[in-house]
């Protein structure tokens, strides 16, 4: 059983999310987020962390770069070794055991017959990205890449 201590959210679909947010708040876990998803999980009252303050970078690009960034994915791909703790303590980079998030809706755009532009800002980079991460540390990651998993989490 993986003990979670911190949690990426990003999330473009919020249905149903507080419930998880109010999960992990309850047992002390330490959320960074971003964008939209921070300024909702934040109306609910839940103490979390901006990615932008983590990275001292700002969300850059009308928001298409916001957690591609070394202290992110440090923190999602870092392992037990040795070279991987000393190097987080030197950059700063903190643990990330849970990842939560989903793509765009990129088919749904596309189907609803949205102008080229529209469509082109569908094309997920960063969350695809955090998905791949995660799952390349599997086994020290936690990934919760759909909101049909987070919908049907109980306590």
């Amino acid at each position: 059983m993986k003990k979670i201590s911190s949690a990426l959210i990003s999330v473009f679909n919020k249905n149903k999310i507080e419930h998880l947010c109010q999960i992990l708040s309850n047992n002390n876990v330490k959320i960074y987020s971003t964008g939209g998803t921070y300024d909702y999980i934040n109306s609910l009252g839940i103490r979390l962390e901006k990615v932008e303050d983590l990275t001292t970078y700002p969300s850059i690009l009308n928001g298409r770069v916001k957690t591609l960034h070394p202290k992110i994915f440090g923190g999602i791909l870092k392992t037990n070794s040795k070279s991987d703790i000393d190097e987080s303590k030197k950059y700063e980079i903190p643990d990330i055991d849970l990842v939560v998030v989903d793509l765009y809706p990129f088919e749904d755009t596309v189907l609803s017959g949205a102008d080229y532009q529209s469509i082109i800002e569908k094309i997920d980079i960063g969350g695809i990205s955090l998905i791949r991460a995660a799952a390349k540390n599997h086994k020290d990651v936690v990934i919760v890449p759909s909101k049909n998993i987070w919908r049907n989490i109980k306590n």
